[in-house]
Parts: C-alpha cells; structure tokens; sequence
C-alpha cells in the first residue's frame, strides 16, 4: 500500500501511481529491468538486501 495519496479508480494501485507521472515510467521500467536483468548480484544476495533494506524502514517484509 502506498504511503501517498493516489487518485481512487479501477486500476491497480501501482498503475495509478505512475499515471501521476507518466514521463517517468520509462526510465523507472529500464531502471528496474536493469536491476532485475543485468545485475552482478546473485538473486539470494539481491532478496537479501531488499529484505535489509525492508526491515531498515520498517515495511512489512
């Protein structure tokens, strides 16, 4: 669930979040394509830290 206000509507949270900006959809999916696709990390180590990272702001992991 996002921490800011999104407009309500009938798509999922995460495409309406983006439709707030939408110039910056493209270089945010190459970011993530890049980290998912073309990382060194091995995918434990990359879990691992994103779990790190979750607990560090405390999200709900």
């Amino acid at each position: 669930m996002a921490r800011i206000k999104i407009p309500d509507g009938p798509a999922e949270e995460l495409h309406r979040l983006w439709m707030m900006c939408p110039e910056l959809t493209a270089p945010a999916s190459a970011f993530s394509a890049a980290v998912y696709n073309k990382s060194k990390l091995s995918v434990r180590l990359r879990e691992l830290l994103r779990m790190r990272i979750a607990q560090i702001n405390h999200c709900v992991v």
